[in-house]
């Protein structure tokens, strides 16, 4: 079972994206289930893994015993992180945690950004996040220190595989709209996806699957698809096949995780 973990802001700009749910569907016709948990995207990595924990405890009945590997999209990923810490009964029942373009030790953008830009998602048409619903603080989970300091000061379960993989667009590929942060992150290191540096995507301990060219958000979020006078123009470096690459990175986890039982 898969259950993705998505990022920052999420549930406020799904139901504008029309998500077609096209990467479940694809991954299910070669027996794959996949689900997303819905966290609270303007929430800090500590509320979220509580809805994780809850989420996974919920289970039917039927799911009661299934390998459970979970992957985190940007945000997500210290959300995973911090649930499986903070509940460590989780790891009896999670087998894998993959990082798709992981904010693992954060990103400088953070640094200068505020709650209040973040809280700025909720006026996208549909937005089903609101400023009061959880604690407001996923801009301050994302802060390099903080993330860098709950790693140096905690310990992953050792049973779980890891997986990383890493966006690294070159500069022609990052559309147009985070060309102004790929420059800010640039000017620290110019090994960024426009988002988050490529070495702070790196999980501790973990299986380095891929460096995929595409940029933070054409990896995970299919905006030219349904806006494609926005494909055209802001975000014009969008076009992944999302649905084969993920496809083939849940046959090489489950490969690797028999391997391992092996």
């Amino acid at each position: 079972m898969l259950l993705m973990v998505p990022g920052l802001g999420w549930d406020c700009f799904q139901e504008w994206l029309h998500l077609s749910g096209s990467i479940s569907k694809h991954a299910a016709a070669y027996g794959y289930d996949m689900r997303e948990i819905p966290v609270n995207g303007l929430s800090s990595s500590t509320y979220n893994a509580r809805l994780i924990r809850d989420f996974i405890n919920a289970l039917p009945i039927e799911d009661a015993g299934r390998e459970i590997v979970l992957i985190g999209y940007s945000k997500g990923t210290p959300d995973i992180l911090e649930a499986l810490h903070d509940y460590p009964e989780l790891a009896d029942r999670v087998a894998a945690v993959v990082s798709l373009s992981g904010a693992v030790r954060g990103s400088p953008l953070a640094t200068d950004a505020s709650q209040a830009m973040a809280n700025m998602l909720t006026m996208v048409p549909g937005a089903k996040c609101e400023e009061d619903d959880g604690d407001n603080e996923a801009v301050t989970s994302l802060q390099p220190e903080v993330r860098q300091r709950w790693m140096a000061t905690r310990s992953l379960p050792g049973n779980i595989r890891y997986y990383s993989v890493i966006t690294y667009p070159e500069p022609e590929q990052i559309s147009r709209v985070l060309k102004r942060s790929y420059a800010r992150l640039s000017a620290i290191d110019p090994r960024n996806d426009s988002q988050i540096i490529i070495f702070d995507q790196i999980l501790p301990r973990s299986t380095l699957v891929a460096f995929v060219n595409a940029d933070h958000w054409a990896i995970a979020v299919p905006i030219a698809r349904e806006h494609g006078a926005l494909g055209k123009t802001l975000v014009n470096h969008n076009d992944f096949p999302r649905e084969a690459f993920m496809e083939a990175l849940f046959r090489y986890v489950e490969e690797d995780l028999a391997a391992g039982a092996r």
